[in-house]
């Protein structure tokens, strides 16, 4: 395969130059620089590759190359609950919005707590075009009482640990877990909300639960989980991954433990660094999730903490789920939305556009910080690298919608956004293109 005319933006080698790419048996061949900016990397070669020898030539003028994206946070719901999503269709979701590597959650159905079911996830993944990698869980069952056997899992191929979606509350036991998480040199993520300052769950606890007649969720319902899990982590020196951080006072605590030295990374998702709480008078269950969506202040506290890399990472919590059950009683609704397919674009068009952020920067936030984090190693755009690259176009927009996911649950539902996704190359095959 042979890119021409590619603005690429690279933020593992900090290239932003205009080069072609020559592609052959899934790794970067070739990258010839169109001016002397780019030399260094390929300095040995010179010319531009015949396209007769290359099966396929994407003519990428006007577009942007970067790493493919990767998403530290999905849910594919399988097994056990693939009427919301599966592992194929959430891996069409991945690719239509520009990602070659993903990171499921397990709290299935089984729970991904034994290496079988691990084994069994991970064989589906290898069959999906991309990189589709699976967590397995801290806790038998999500029970929060005894530790998987986070050894067998590790050599099993996990990625990492996590209970997403439930809170740890045996501080002793999560200690012990993140000591084992070190010595495996693995990353364990954490859900950060404590039940006791939760009424009702989806909405803050605020003027519009109030307006709601609801109870809501505390800010401090994460507040006091973060700080703690802040300096569990300093004492064990894990990588501790703080999830979908909502709250501007929890960006602060990060903060903080960095700079004590805590091994601490921070998940900020599009909806998060996008909408407040408003948003669920507007979009009723559409705009539920747990976390949920904060104020405006804490909005812009996430938008310092990705600005200043107090949050490091972009992550999307895809949290798939049907039609009916959205249509609950906002009370009785589940939490979370899909995110795949708009991560990009609201990354470009709340971030990259609202000032926030540079392209590179964000292409930090979405591929080179969550590749190293999950020990991918990212090589960027040189020469020997995977061929796993997303073209898309910054400036031109799109309206949000006709989903490869099997679910509709979001609240961009006919936005018009910015970063249209072009193509998703995945070992040099292109996995996606634009129809």
């Amino acid at each position: 395969m042979l890119i021409r005319n590619a603005h690429i933006v690279d933020p593992v080698t900090r290239m932003d130059a205009m080069a072609d790419i020559e592609i052959k048996e899934g790794r970067i061949h070739r990258v010839i620089w169109h001016s002397a900016g780019g030399e260094g990397l390929d300095a040995s070669r010179t010319g531009t590759p015949s396209e007769e020898n290359c099966p396929e030539t994407i003519d990428a003028s006007g577009f942007v190359v970067s790493p493919g994206l990767v998403d530290t946070h999905v849910h594919f719901r399988d097994p056990g609950l693939t009427y919301k999503e599966d592992i194929f269709t959430g891996a069409a979701a991945a690719k239509k919005g520009g990602f070659t590597t993903v990171i499921m959650m397990a709290n299935t159905k089984p729970v991904i707590d034994t290496p079988e079911l691990l084994a069994a996830n991970l064989e589906k993944g290898r069959q999906t075009g991309i990189h589709v990698m699976q967590a397995a869980s801290v806790t038998r069952g999500l029970k929060g009482k005894e530790i998987t056997d986070m050894r067998a899992l590790a050599e099993t191929g996990a990625a990492g640990f996590t209970d997403d979606g439930i809170p740890l509350m045996d501080e002793k036991l999560l200690f012990e877990a993140m000591n084992l998480a070190k010595e495996l040199d693995l990353p364990i993520s954490l859900h950060e909300e404590d039940p006791a300052f939760i009424a009702s769950p989806g909405v803050h606890q605020g003027k519009v639960s109030r307006q709601m007649g609801l109870g809501g969720a505390s800010a401090l319902a994460e507040e006091v989980m973060t700080a703690r899990d802040c300096a569990l982590a300093l004492a064990s020196g894990a990588d501790v991954v703080i999830q979908h951080i909502s709250s501007g006072r929890s960006v602060d605590i990060v903060r903080a433990a960095r700079a004590m030295g805590a091994h601490i990374h921070a998940e900020a998702t599009p909806h998060h660094f996008t909408l407040t709480e408003d948003a669920v008078l507007t979009h009723g269950t559409y705009a539920r999730m747990n976390p949920p969506l904060r104020t405006e202040e804490d909005r812009q506290a996430i938008l310092s903490g990705l600005k200043d890399g107090t949050i490091d990472v972009i992550a999307t919590d895809h949290a798939p789920h049907s039609t009916e059950e959205k249509a609950r009683p906002f009370a009785e609704a589940p939490s979370g939305i899909t995110g795949l397919e708009t991560s990009l674009a609201l990354g470009i068009t709340t971030l990259v556009r609202g000032g926030v952020l540079t392209l590179m920067e964000l292409m930090e936030r979405m591929s080179m910080n969550p590749a190293r984090l999950y020990r991918l190693n990212p090589k960027g755009i040189t020469p020997g690298a995977p061929a796993d690259l997303v073209i898309y176009a910054p400036d031109e927009t799109f309206i949000a919608g006709d989903y490869a996911s099997k679910a509709i649950n979001s609240p961009f539902t006919g936005m018009e956004l910015y970063g249209t996704v072009k193509y998703t190359i995945c070992g040099g095959n292109v996995v996606y293109r634009q129809k």
